[in-house]
């Protein structure tokens, strides 16, 4: 029971760097044009 107090602390901040590495990502844009690159990978070649 007591490693509760230790597990969920950690995964509420765990799960803070993964909401604020989604938020970075996006900020940054990169979803804005997911089929651009796989063009440019052909387009290469």
């Amino acid at each position: 029971m007591d490693i509760l107090y230790l597990l969920i602390p950690l995964s509420v901040v765990l799960v803070f760097f993964i909401l604020g590495g989604l938020w970075w990502a996006i900020d940054r844009g990169q979803f804005e044009d997911i089929e651009a690159e796989g063009e440019r990978v052909l387009r290469d070649s």
